[in-house]
C-alpha cells in the first residue's frame, strides 16, 4: 500500500508548476556554484526531462526484478525488503537541497521508481493470493484506493502553508518514508501468502495457519482443498518464464487482454487532464492563489470513486465497471473537447469543463484505475502469475514513459483536440472488453480458463490428479456469495 506515495511524490496537480520552478532554480544554483556560470537552458531542460522520466525507467527495472526477488523471499518479504528502496529514495531526495547535489534528487527518483515497480507487482499478487474468490475484487481494489489516497495526501501536503514552499519542497519527497516505516512495523505481523507457501514451499501446515489468520475461522478445509486441486494439475510444472508464457496457446488471449488493459490504463489520457487544470480553473474566475485549494477536489473525487468501486465490484463485476469506466471517459473527453474549444464564447462554459474533468477522474477511478491489477492476478495460474505481472508491469511503465514523452508534441499539434485521441483509445478499450473480456467475479481460475478456452482454441486442464485417476475429489457445495461475505464480516476479515 506504500506504493500509493509514488503518485504523491509526482504532485501531478497545480502545485507541480510551482515545484518545477523551485527544482529548476535549485538545479541552476547548484550548477552555478560548481562551474561559476548559470546553466545552459537546453541543459536545464534535459536535466528536468531526465528527472521526470527516470521514475518510469526505475518502475520498469523494479517490475523486472519482482520474479527473482519473489521466488527467493516470497510475497510478504518482497514487500518488506522493498521498503528499503523507499526509505533510501526519501533520504536522498529530502537531503538533496541541503547537500547542493541535484544528482541526489535524480537518483532518488530512480530508486523510488524501482520501489513503485516492485510494489505495483508484488502487492496485487499478494492480495490476490490471500483473498477468497468472493471478496477478491474488493480486496484487490485496495491498491487503487491507496494510490488515490497518496495523490490526495501529496496535494494536501503540497499547499504553501505546509510543504509547498521553496525552502521545504525536498521534505515533501521525504514524506515517502512515513508509509514505508508503517509497513515495516505492521507487515511482519501478517502471514505469508498461503498459495505461495503451498505451491512453492510445499508447507501445507503453514498455508492452513495463514488461511486461518486471514479468514478468521478454524475450518479452512474448503480453501485448502481448492488450492490443492490446482496444485495437483501443476505439481510437475516449474515457474513459467515470460517467453514461455507468451508462447503458450492456452493463455494467449489472457496475455493479450492484460496488455490491452494495461496500455489503456496508461494511455487513456488521465495524466493529460492535469495539463489544462490551471487554465480551466483560471477561466472560471478562480484566483491563481486559490487554485491549489480547489484542486484538492480532484484528489477527493479520486479517493471516493475508488472506494465506491471497492464496495460494488463484487456485485456489479469487473466487466461492467471496466467497460463503463472507459466508455464514460470517452464520452466526457468528447464533451471536454467541445467546452475547451468554446470556453471563450460564454462565461459558464469553463464550469462545464471543470465538471467534465471531475467526471473523467471519477470514471477512471471507479473501474479502470484498479481493475487491471486484479485481472492480472485472476487470469493466470500460480506458476504463471509472476511472469504475467512482469508483462503487465512492463506494458504499464513503457506506456507511462510514452505518454510523458509524446503528450507535449500531441498537445502542441492538436491543442484542445488532443483529447479526441484519448477518447478514441478509451472507446477502443471499451469495445475490446465488450467482445473479449469474460466476467471473473466469484470464479475460480479453472472457470476463468474455461471462459477463455474457446477463444484460445484449447482445452484447459482438468482439476484432477493425473497420477491418481481413480481418486475422487469431494468438494463441498459452493456457498452463496452473499452469505459468505456476511460470514467473513462476522469473523472480522479485513
Amino acid at each position: 500500500m506504500k506504493c500509493s506515495e509514488k503518485d504523491s511524490a509526482d504532485s501531478k496537480d497545480s502545485d507541480l508548476v510551482r515545484k518545477k520552478l523551485y527544482i529548476k532554480s535549485f538545479y541552476n544554483e547548484s550548477w552555478e556554484r560548481r562551474h561559476g556560470h548559470p546553466i545552459d537552458p537546453d541543459t536545464l531542460t534535459l536535466l528536468w526531462s531526465v528527472t521526470v522520466s527516470i521514475f518510469a525507467i526505475g518502475g520498469l527495472v523494479g517490475t523486472l526484478m519482482v520474479k527473482l526477488i519473489g521466488k527467493v523471499l516470497g510475497r510478504k518479504y518482497t514487500l518488506l525488503v522493498n521498503n528499503g528502496f523507499a526509505i533510501s529514495a526519501a533520504l536522498l531526495m529530502a537531503c538533496s537541497l541541503q547537500a547542493g547535489a541535484f544528482e541526489m534528487l535524480i537518483v532518488g527518483r530512480f530508486i523510488m521508481g524501482v520501489d513503485g515497480g516492485i510494489a505495483l507487482s508484488a502487492l496485487p499478487m499478494y492480495l490476490n493470493e490471500i483473498s477468497p474468490k468472493e471478496i477478491r475484487g474488493s480486496l484487490g481494489q485496495v491498491t487503487a484506493i491507496f494510490i488515490c489516497i497518496g495523490v490526495f495526501a501529496g496535494q494536501l501536503l503540497g499547499l504553501p502553508e505546509l510543504l509547498g514552499k521553496e525552502s521545504t519542497w525536498p521534505y515533501l519527497f521525504g514524506v515517502i518514508a512515513v508509509p514505508a516505516l508503517v509497513q515495516l512495523v505492521s507487515l511482519p505481523f501478517l502471514p505469508e501468502s498461503p498459495r505461495y507457501l503451498l505451491f512453492e514451499k510445499h508447507d501445507q501446515a503453514g498455508a492452513e495457519k495463514a488461511f486461518q489468520t486471514f479468514l478468521g475461522k478454524e475450518d479452512v478445509s474448503r480453501e485448502v482443498e481448492e488450492v490443492l486441486m490446482e496444485s495437483r494439475v501443476q505439481r510437475n510444472i516449474h515457474l513459467v518464464s515470460v517467453l514461455e508464457l507468451l508462447r503458450s496457446p492456452s493463455v494467449r488471449w489472457q496475455v493479450i487482454t492484460v496488455v490491452v488493459t494495461m496500455a489503456c490504463y496508461q494511455l487513456c489520457g488521465l495524466n493529460a487532464i492535469w495539463f489544462y487544470t490551471n487554465s480551466i480553473f483560471g477561466k472560471a474566475g478562480i484566483p491563481p492563489e486559490k487554485i491549489p485549494y480547489i484542486t484538492l477536489s480532484t484528489g477527493g473525487i479520486e479517493t471516493l470513486a475508488a472506494i465506491f468501486s471497492g464496495l460494488v465490484i463484487e456485485r456489479l463485476g469487473r466487466r461492467p465497471l471496466l467497460m463503463g469506466g472507459f466508455g464514460l471517459m470517452a464520452l466526457f473527453f468528447g464533451i471536454l473537447t467541445i467546452t475547451l474549444t468554446l470556453q471563450d464564447h460564454a462565461p459558464g462554459i469553463p464550469y462545464l469543463s471543470i465538471i467534465c474533468i471531475l467526471a473523467i477522474i471519477a470514471s477512471f477511478c471507479s473501474g479502470p484505475g484498479g481493475i487491471p491489477f486484479i485481472l492480472t492476478g485472476e487470469f493466470f495460474q500460480q506458476s504463471q502469475r509472476p511472469s504475467a505481472f512482469i508483462i503487465a508491469g512492463t506494458v504499464n511503465w513503457l506506456s507511462n514513459f510514452a505518454v510523458g514523452l509524446l503528450f507535449p508534441f500531441i498537445q502542441k499539434s492538436l491543442d484542445t483536440y488532443c483529447f479526441l485521441v484519448f477518447a478514441a483509445i478509451c472507446l477502443a478499450g471499451a469495445v475490446y472488453f465488450y467482445f473479449v473480456l469474460p466476467e471473473t467475479k466469484n470464479r475460480t481460475h479453472a472457470e476463468i480458463s474455461q471462459a477463455f478456452a474457446k477463444r484460445n482454441k484449447t482445452h484447459p486442464p482438468d482439476n484432477t490428479d493425473p497420477a491418481a485417476p481413480d481418486t475422487k475429489v469431494t468438494r463441498r457445495p459452493e456457498p452463496d456469495p452473499t452469505s459468505t461475505r456476511d460470514n467473513y464480516a462476522k469473523n472480522g476479515v479485513v
